[in-house]
């Protein structure tokens, strides 16, 4: 009989055979290895961030979105997201922003999305309403409240509180209003499948209308949307049911997700801890893309290079979830090291695919990525 010592070296030997065929099998850095979400397999785990371009004139998509979003595709990157797309004007944050509310605008959103999936990237589109942070300026134009006698509109909320100082009071949202939201972002969810993206996300971040609705510091509701975390969780949980009957059950479907308020008795960690494993028990999401802060100016955000990582951990390692950090990744070997350790399954890149769409393809020879991402069209340019 072979003794303890002996079998225990001979599982350590097989063990570690095993681990070297692995490595022999796929010897890719992990940010390049594919991700089958459902029915979806990603070429690799760089997804660019939604990123709003404030460039449309009546939510509809334009060369801008096109060049914009297609160029990231051609730069490698896995997941090309939209920036935000409202499901009703006045859900827009800007008078400039994407809106699913008719077929024109679905139409013009096809295009997009049947050019980056013919580079081999994945389309996906982030559907959000903006609530009481909604009806502001451009950024280059100060984002300051725009009222409605110049230009602007009521804005809503889940109370009547304003955002901060210079903005409007908004409508407290009513129940039959809740209805006729949810209803308006089911059609922007059969619309954005008809228009052929292959990944929903739904924005519950920044202060944004899901986010007022969670967060205590914003929801001072007393009826069934208020008062305690189911009741303020409630209008997102039932939005949920909505997608989910019109977005197919073999797609993905994604939330961005503000794990903390970064305010003393606001929206925190275990909260968002509590809703990820009740959306995992639903079995309706399959990636949250965790990032933070926004519903509330007195946000105290320390700020470093991937300073939200620790939150898609949290939640990974919480909920059995996939996540996706985000928040100044710039690096190559950074965005390598929150992959291969597990932190999260996604990197989201916003600012930095912004200043340079081919960083996927610069990031693929920095880490000795063995297939070549670079277009045909430009390969003979690959020199870096």
């Amino acid at each position: 009989m072979p003794t303890q010592e002996k079998t225990e070296k001979q599982d350590s030997r097989t063990s570690g055979e095993n681990e070297r065929r692995i490595l022999r099998r796929d010897p890719n850095p992990h940010l390049f290895r594919p991700l089958k979400i459902r029915s979806v397999t990603v070429r690799n785990r760089i997804m660019l961030s939604p990123m709003c371009q404030y460039s449309a004139k009546d939510g509809l998509a334009n060369d801008w979105h096109l060049v914009h979003l297609g160029a990231r595709a051609a730069g490698g990157a896995g997941i090309i997201s939209t920036e935000a797309v409202h499901s009703e004007p006045r859900g827009r944050i800007t008078k400039h922003c994407l809106g699913l509310w008719n077929d024109k605008q679905r139409d013009a959103l096809a295009r997009i999305a049947e050019f980056v999936e013919s580079t081999g990237a994945t389309p996906a589109i982030q559907l959000g309403h903006a609530g009481r942070k909604a009806s502001v300026g451009r950024p280059w134009e100060g984002s300051s409240q725009v009222l409605p006698e110049d230009g602007g509109w009521q804005t809503i909320s889940a109370s009547p509180q304003a955002y901060a100082r210079g903005f409007l009071v908004p409508e407290a949202i009513s129940p039959g209003d809740i209805s006729k939201n949810i209803d308006a972002l089911a059609r922007s969810v059969r619309r954005a499948r008809e228009a052929g993206f292959k990944i929903i996300e739904l924005h519950a971040a920044h202060g944004y209308l899901f986010h007022q609705f969670f967060s205590p510091l914003s929801n001072q509701r007393s009826d069934q949307y208020g008062g305690s975390f189911e009741n303020r969780v409630r209008f997102f949980l039932d939005s949920l049911d909505a997608v989910r009957a019109e977005w197919p059950s073999d797609l993905p479907l994604f939330v961005r997700l503000s794990v903390t308020d970064w305010v003393k008795d606001g929206w925190g960690v275990q909260d968002s801890v509590r809703l990820c494993k009740m959306m995992e028990e639903r079995g309706d999401v399959d990636l949250i893309d965790c990032s933070s802060g926004g519903n509330d100016p007195r946000q105290q955000i320390p700020i470093h290079p991937a300073y939200q990582t620790g939150f898609s951990q949290t939640i990974k390692q919480e909920t059995g979830l996939m996540t996706a950090s985000v928040g100044l990744i710039n690096s190559p070997d950074l965005a390598e090291a929150i992959v291969a350790n597990g932190w999260s399954d996604i990197v989201a890149l916003g600012r930095t695919l912004m200043s340079d769409p081919h960083w996927p393809l610069r990031a693929a020879n920095a880490l000795k990525h063995d297939s070549n991402l670079w277009p045909k069209q430009y390969e003979r340019s690959n020199i870096f």
